[in-house]
């Protein structure tokens, strides 16, 4: 139960975060913005089927504080006025994808549910795959 939570948590930071990097450059020329909204999309995907097995056991999904999105949210701000460039961008998403991913798996290790272990190991796998994409753009 507690890595449905920590998957859900993760994915709705993602699709937060994500939708405010996408927002902070539209009106730049970034080449990474496909990339960045491939990446929402499939944060949104995994938020929905987090939440629809947190359902299936009764759990109410909870969102991630309006603390924690703010403060995520002034800092892509920050960074972006800083530094808009792609590279840049990719670097602030590979270590939030990181992040997120060192937490499923810790989570993955006290698991016994195998449906949320196989979402959270898909999970992670999608995050390897966009770093590894990312890295282009460093």
């Amino acid at each position: 139960m507690e890595l449905l939570e920590e998957i859900y948590k993760n994915a709705s930071m993602g699709v937060s975060s994500t939708t405010d990097l996408i927002n902070d450059i539209k009106e730049k020329d970034n080449k990474i913005k496909t990339e960045l909204e491939y990446i929402l999309k499939e944060y949104e995907k995994f938020k929905k089927e987090s939440c629809k097995l947190l359902k299936k056991c009764k759990k109410e999904p909870k969102e991630t504080g309006i603390m924690a999105k703010t403060i995520v949210k002034m800092n892509i701000k920050k960074e972006v006025i800083n530094d808009n460039s792609d590279s840049a961008l990719a670097d602030m998403l590979i270590e939030g994808i990181t992040l997120g991913n060192l937490e499923l798996e810790k989570g993955i290790k006290n698991a016994k549910d195998k449906e949320a272990i196989d979402l959270a190991k898909k999970f992670i796998k999608f995050g390897e795959d966009e770093i590894n994409k990312l890295k282009k753009y460093l």
